[in-house]
């Protein structure tokens, strides 16, 4: 009985941060699955425009700038400082006083890109272990190799002389759990193989897609909004699993449906997505599914490599969010600017963990879709346009990227509709409703921590009975 308070306490915590966040304007992301009937009318996202870059975007920018001036044998990589200024690892001095003209951080390290860049090549080459991943590490200039608790000992040993073979800047560590993919999700879609999420919504130009990840289903199968099976979503008709992690699931009815380009956070509230980018390590950001609900963490590792039971996956971003089964597919994003659909790892959201991610530009470009944003709006700027306007994609994906008029990255938006959100805003922060405006904030919270705690303790039963299979 303790423990179970103990648990409610701890989620308590959790949503009072995330409904702090929420209130202050903050990123918050779940799955971006307009729940529409098929043959709902389409929405239809305008160009965008860039805009003035965020804190954390700006940081990440211009330490990826001066990466690619100064070249991979004089670098090592960047990464955001705890002040939020860009860190850059060089190899020498002259290069370090490049940075600091340039008013960044400079860290000199031992070992180049092209060093660690060869480092992980040649664990890629060596027999392949299951239950075993590596990132290079820009922080401590090493690449890092983990095991999980299903490598064995002769397997670890192995691995080890592979290790000291390329050098001591390999750090060999075990990790708890299991590397796992997390199928099921935020808003989930199902299917005969189980439960998937959505992650972004994208389009061609002639139809719409839920992007979601590779290893939820193969090309041909068939998803539900229900799960009776009555209500057919789509088809999944390409992606890439293993390898990368990724597909997409062309609607049936040919659009995505109003709202598109906004993300539900819960409570008939959402965020809108304004375009898509690239992390970068320190970066703070936020992933959401129906199993384990709102998180945020920090992403720690680019280009990390994944070996799943059911395969390798490359390129992957590493983070410390946590998830658990139930998350896959889910979307990552920050300010605004998505990042990635929620591939696999280990752990859980109890005592923590550490959860991969497929880069959402490296999907968009190999699929050759881009984001549905936000269109130009007068008034309330809701993002979408008149029912029945065919979808257009977004200009090419950028950090910067937002739609005119709309609101800014980050910010909240009702989901259905911005009037009855805006006039309950007004009347809370009206002086004279101050102690009625506080009320209905604390029955709120305790009315929605129950929900949660109740909901997700009856998916996570449900799940392990059912799709205990998938994930051991």
């Amino acid at each position: 009985m303790r423990h179970a308070r103990r648990r409610v306490v701890r989620r308590v915590t959790r949503l009072t941060a995330v409904a702090g966040l929420l209130l202050g304007g903050a990123m918050v992301a779940q799955a971006a699955m307009a729940d529409e009937a098929p043959g709902a009318a389409g929405a239809a996202p305008g160009s965008v425009r860039p805009a003035a870059a965020t804190g954390a975007t700006t940081a990440a920018s211009a330490g990826a700038d001066l990466v690619a001036r100064l070249g991979t044998a004089r670098t090592a990589g960047s990464w955001i400082g705890a002040d939020g200024r860009p860190v850059v690892a060089v190899t020498d001095t002259g290069a370090a006083a490049e940075v600091r003209r340039a008013g960044a951080e400079a860290r000199v390290v031992r070992h180049s890109m092209d060093e660690l860049r060869s480092a992980t090549a040649a664990l890629r080459a060596a027999p392949r272990v299951p239950g075993t991943a590596w990132v290079t590490d820009y922080r401590t200039n090493r690449v890092t190799v983990e095991a999980d608790s299903t490598v064995s000992t002769g397997d670890w040993a192995r691995m080890s002389q592979v290790a000291d073979g390329i050098g001591s800047f390999v750090h060999m560590e075990r990790t708890k759990g299991r590397f796992t993919t997390r199928l099921n999700g935020a808003q989930p879609i199902l299917s005969t193989g189980g439960r998937c999420s959505a992650g972004f919504n994208v389009t061609n130009g002639r139809g719409d897609f839920i992007l979601t990840a590779g290893h939820c289903g193969p090309t041909g199968s068939i998803w539900f909004a229900d799960g009776q099976g009555s209500r057919q979503l789509g088809t999944t008709v390409g992606g890439s699993f293993p390898g990368s992690d990724f597909s997409l699931v062309k609607y049936d009815s040919g659009r995505a449906g109003p709202g598109a380009d906004v993300v539900a956070i819960g409570g008939g509230n959402g965020v809108r997505i304004t375009g898509a980018g690239d992390p970068a390590v320190g970066q703070r950001v936020f992933r959401s599914g129906s199993t384990s609900g709102l998180h945020d963490g920090e992403v720690t590792g680019l280009n990390a490599t994944v070996n799943y039971p059911e395969g390798t996956v490359t390129g992957l971003i590493r983070t410390t969010v946590c998830a658990e089964p139930g998350d896959s597919g889910g979307p990552l994003f920050s300010e605004g600017i998505a990042l990635g659909v929620t591939s696999g790892g280990s752990g859980d959201c109890t005592t923590g963990g550490t959860t991969f991610f497929q880069p959402v530009t490296k999907a968009l470009t190999a699929l050759g879709v881009k984001l549905i944003v936000s269109a130009p709006q007068q008034g309330a700027g809701q993002g979408t346009a008149s029912s029945g306007a065919p979808s257009t994609p977004s200009a090419p994906a950028t950090h910067s990227a937002i739609a005119p008029g709309a609101v800014s990255p980050g910010t909240s938006a009702p989901v259905t509709g911005a009037t009855t959100r805006a006039t309950l805003l007004a009347r809370l922060t009206d002086p004279r409703n101050v102690g009625p405006g506080l009320l209905v904030i604390a029955g709120s919270l305790i009315a929605l921590v129950a929900t949660r705690w109740i909901r997700s303790e009856q998916d996570r039963k449900a799940y392990q009975r059912y799709y205990s299979a998938t994930w051991g």
